[in-house]
């Protein structure tokens, strides 16, 4: 250890130096372990250095076997195979193309039947070899061969027949020829896939050479789709299957889908038949692929696809004798009659895929009927800007918006036939298919009643009675329902009628009291049943609550209005509404529709708030008004804290009725904050010491201090720095006195910076007094004077925080 320094005190020993000897060592200890350090790591780089200049101690390990292949020798034989295979094919295209005209007849078929003769007969050599990806590649280039030998028949021998013929003919030739060398030679992979591929075009190419119509077309693609079905059912081999199942899937979609149109756009019972026969032509072939083949959901697609084209063929043909407006209805009509496979014996695979085709007929009748109900539900919503404005001719009129169909009967009709087919049908289904209908069938009856009113022209009083009649129907079901889930869904649908229902009524004012009475006793009679077992779930009875209160609110607004108040009045007419509500929660205690009962009634104070926005003495009085029934719920043992909201509310109606009187100073805004905020939390801290008095005292005095601050800064007068200053010198003392950190903290930086503003003039004079170079010379010498002594002032600093860390 260096000269001077003291020794540390060995364990054991009882000789403990004093504080800032034993700090003083340890400082001395701590430097020069951060010397040590430096040391080592100077080290450490040099030797880095000296490794990396001198290069690896000893030479690598070298392995004893050959050196591993980049890439594995089958794969990168099938890449040379494949890249050797694709330049002879553009050389051959090339001759072809380019070159040919340089030979003669003779010598031209001599040199590509020759090549192509060796190019089909060796892979048969390279099999014996066992050569296969070597025969594989040959065999395709032979096959591209006779592409090109047969483009060179037609463009030497033939070139005056028609394109399409030839080319129907040259595909089904090759399409046999290919088969045959791939039967031939079983251990080639690529001949039989391209023969399925070469054989999807003779029917559809003679079909344009013979230029037939559309649904000649048509059939020439349904026919090759159903030949790839046979082959993708019955081939032994895997790449035919494969082949023949894309071809089926892509002809088979392209020639269902065309005959479809044709049977839509179809005119007169012929055409509709013929295409009719197309689409039953394919749905036979769909039933057959699903009645051979393997998988459950392979065979139920197959039968959904047979379902649906069933139903366009006998849909089409019957819609042909109906009226252009009954197109859907008689669609829908032939997806019922599907159902009728539920009684049959074939099997569930089978079953169920007609059954999901006649799921998505129905379901696409249901979407083209539900614009009819949303807007006969939505339309009524135009009527909150034409309040009053008189009565509509008829339910129809009542909607402001036109209906999409020029028979919207229909709509209604089609919504209740599927909702009594999904009642009848669903038991023998499942579990899952009686769910669906239990839930599935009440909503598409409401949507159906819905409609129904504007969809018959009804009167408009009808249609509101109608209406009025369909919610009391289903608060009834919500209210007797065996289980949750089908009370909600009859409470939700009762909300939404509700809703449209109000909005209708606003046309007159007759109906408008009328209609929101009798809502509020509807609402009110299903929230007060009273909750025990079997009864509907808490939910229903919390929405119903909901439901009265807004009825509630609304009424009294309408009554209001009907008696000419003004809108701050009527907002004052409203606190009505929340009153009642807070009384009956009083009653209520801890049943389950107390929660969302005083969610409304904090909704309908919120209403009334801003109807009396704008006259500041109303609002003062709404708000003050507020905050008492907010008093009266925080009486409530389960409720204290709702006395907040009343204090806030409270202070909020004084400063809008300071604002109404043009009372500028922020103290007058404050200090009714400030003295219960303070007296609050000296409860506080009298029922529990250990509070600290930054919860406590805090808030209460920055709420009044800091504007006051903010204030002073800005006041040319003497008189509120000097009882800001006052106040602020009180605080200090007191928390000084009684130990309370908020008060000392809070009144002394108040105090200096209120001093500061009183002497910044003062400052400014003798600033501008003084040379330039003072400022800066006296700056440095602060700092200097600091440095010196930082570790005592760091020292002074801890002491300080610790005083106040003992503080409260």
């Amino acid at each position: 250890m260096p000269r001077g320094v003291p020794r540390t005190t060995l364990p054991g020993m009882t000789n403990i130096p004093p504080p800032a000897e034993e700090l003083r060592i340890l400082d001395w200890e701590l430097r020069q372990l951060e010397s040590r350090r430096t040391q080592l790591l100077q080290r450490r780089a040099w030797l880095l250095g000296v490794l990396r200049a001198a290069g690896p101690a000893g030479p690598p390990p070298r392995p004893t076997g050959p050196p591993a292949p980049d890439a594995a020798p089958p794969s990168v034989q099938n890449v040379l195979l494949a890249l050797g295979g694709a330049l002879l094919t553009i050389a051959a295209i090339a001759f072809t193309v380019v070159s040919w005209g340089h030979l003669g007849i003779g010598g031209r078929s001599a040199v590509l039947g020759a090549v192509t003769l060796a190019a089909l007969g060796t892979p048969a050599f390279l099999l014996r070899r066992s050569l296969r990806s070597t025969a594989e590649a040959v065999a395709g280039l032979g096959l591209a061969l006779t592409v090109l030998d047969a483009y060179a028949l037609r463009y030497l021998a033939l070139p005056d027949v028609s394109a399409f013929g030839y080319a129907a003919a040259t595909s089904a030739v090759l399409a046999a020829v290919w088969s045959g060398y791939g039967l031939l030679l079983r251990g080639l992979r690529l001949p039989l896939p391209f023969a399925i591929v070469a054989a999807q075009l003779p029917l559809i190419l003679w079909a344009g050479a013979a230029h037939a119509d559309t649904y000649v077309m048509t059939a020439a693609l349904l026919v090759t789709a159903a030949f790839d079905t046979a082959l993708a059912l019955w081939a032994g081999i895997r790449s035919v299957r494969a082949a023949a199942t894309a071809g089926a899937c892509v002809l088979g979609l392209w020639g269902a889908a065309s005959a479809g149109w044709l049977s839509v756009q179809a005119s007169a019972p012929g055409g509709a038949a013929r295409a009719g026969v197309l689409l039953l032509f394919a749905a036979g072939v769909a039933l057959v692929a699903a009645w051979r083949a393997k998988g459950a959901e392979v065979t139920s697609g197959a039968a959904g696809a047979c379902g649906l084209l069933v139903v366009g063929a006998s849909g089409g043909m019957l819609r042909t004798a109906l009226p252009a407006a009954w197109t859907v209805p008689a669609y829908l009509a032939c997806g019922v009659a599907l159902l009728a496979v539920v009684r049959t014996s074939l099997p569930w695979a089978l079953r169920r895929g007609v059954l999901a085709a006649s799921a998505a007929v129905q379901g696409l009748a249901v979407l083209w009927a539900l614009p009819v109900a949303a807007i006969a539900l939505l339309g009524p919503f135009g009527w909150g800007t034409r309040v009053w404005s008189g009565a509509p001719g008829d339910a129809r009129d009542a909607l402001l918006l036109e209906l999409p169909l020029a028979y919207p009967l229909l709509a209604p009709l089609v919504l209740g036939a599927v909702a009594a087919v999904l009642a009848v049908t669903a038991g023998p289904l499942g579990e899952s298919a009686r769910r669906a209908a239990r839930y599935g069938a009440p909503v598409l009856l409401w949507s159906a009643f819905v409609a129904l009113p504007a969809a018959l022209r009804l009167p408009y009083g009808a249609g509101v009675v109608a209406q009025l009649m369909a919610t009391a129907a289903l608060l009834a079901v919500a209210a007797r329902a065996a289980s949750a889930v089908p009370a909600v869904t009859a409470s939700v649908l009762a909300l939404g009628s509700s809703a449209s229902v109000a909005f209708l009524s606003l046309a007159t004012e007759t109906a408008t009291l009328t209609t929101l009475g009798v809502l509020t006793a509807l609402h009110l009679a299903a929230c007060v049943r009273p909750v025990r077992t079997g009864a509907p779930a808490p939910g229903t009875a919390a929405l119903a609550a909901c439901a009265a209160s807004a009825a509630a609110l609304a009424l009294v607004c309408a009554s209001g209005a009907a008696w000419g108040l003004r809108p701050e009045h009527i907002g004052l007419l409203s606190l009505t509404v929340p009153a009642l509500a807070a009384a009956a929660t009083a009653r209520l205690g801890t049943h389950p529709l107390t929660p969302p009962v005083e969610i409304m009634a904090a909704v309908s104070g919120a209403v009334a708030v801003v109807l009396a926005a704008g006259d500041a003495p109303v609002l003062s009085l709404v708000l003050a008004l507020c905050g008492v029934i907010a008093s009266g719920t925080a009486l409530r043992a389960d409720r204290h804290a709702v006395g907040y909201a009343a204090g806030v509310l409270f202070v909020l109606a004084s400063w809008v009725r300071l604002v109404s009187w043009e009372v500028s100073a922020p103290e007058a805004y404050t200090l009714p904050v400030t003295v219960p905020a303070l007296l609050i939390g000296w409860l506080r801290r009298r029922r529990d010491p250990a509070v600290s008095s930054w919860t406590a005292y805090g808030p209460g005095l920055a709420v009044t201090l800091l504007p006051s601050l903010a204030a002073a800064w800005g006041d040319a007068h003497w008189q509120r720095p000097l009882l800001l200053g006052t106040a602020a010198l009180a605080l200090t003392l007191a928390g000084a006195h009684y130990r309370l950190r908020a008060p000392l903290v809070l009144g002394g930086a108040v105090l200096a910076l209120d001093a500061l503003h009183e002497l910044a003039p003062y400052i400014v004079q003798v600033v501008d007094a003084l040379p330039r170079w003072l400022p800066p010379a006296l700056a440095g010498l602060l700092l200097l004077a600091v440095g010196a002594t930082y570790e005592q002032r760091l020292r002074d600093a801890r002491r300080f925080r610790n005083v106040l860390n003992r503080m409260h």
